[in-house]
């Protein structure tokens, strides 16, 4: 069909295509913090979950303002192990965020904490709890998207999911950010894997489970 056809069409019925919107970015690299090198080197793979996260900090439009969210997906399975919300975007907002993966997903010694350089990941209260908690950093380079793909990924199917309108306030925002994580993308969104075919990430992690228990 002609496109002004369809365009006519969706008129008709109120009908608006989904558009990415593009918003600055939040990295805000500090001058004088030294960054930690790169661990990953845009291998995004991990043979087991607990090894391997990676990291970012996004922003949500509300009409109380912005609301910030970080996020520790794990490279082994792709599950959001650990996130957190705040109306900042504070060095403490990443910690929360990583203090819940820590907590729930029990992360190995020397497990490989990944994300840009923002001045959130490289600030003593960062790298102070990374030490804390016997884990290793790695940062990509700044302004390259590319070194932390898996989170830049993951941020762009949030905002296809949930949209990119300016929510009425941050409470209705939490509870559909929460909403997707937890229902749809951690359990019941099948992604393809060399060995155990298409299952969820939380199917991924008990059969990654299952197969170091036997």
């Amino acid at each position: 069909m002609n496109r002004k056809r369809i365009a006519r069409i969706m008129r008709e019925r109120d009908i608006r295509g989904a558009t990415r919107r593009k918003h600055r970015s939040l990295t805000r690299p500090d001058k004088k913090a030294k960054p930690a090198p790169d661990l990953i080197g845009r291998d995004f793979h991990a043979e087991r979950p607990g090894t391997k996260l990676v990291g970012d900090i996004t922003c949500l439009p509300t009409a109380e303002g912005w609301l910030y969210l970080a996020c520790w997906p794990d490279l082994a399975t792709r599950e959001v192990v650990g996130y957190a919300m705040a109306d900042h975007h504070r060095a403490d907002l990443a910690v929360d965020a990583l203090d819940m993966a820590h907590g729930r997903s029990g992360l190995e010694p020397g497990c490989v904490i990944h994300s840009d350089r923002g001045s959130e990941y490289t600030s003593t209260r960062f790298t102070g709890r990374i030490r804390e908690l016997r884990l290793r950093q790695s940062c990509g380079r700044t302004g390259s998207c590319f070194d932390n793909a898996t989170a830049e990924s993951f941020w762009a199917l949030l905002k296809e999911e949930i949209g990119t309108r300016t929510w009425p306030d941050r409470a209705t925002t939490r509870a559909e950010v929460f909403n997707f994580i937890e229902t749809f993308y951690n359990r019941r969104r099948p992604r393809k894997h060399k060995t155990f075919g298409y299952p969820t990430p939380v199917e991924t992690r008990q059969r990654h489970q299952h197969t170091l228990a036997a």
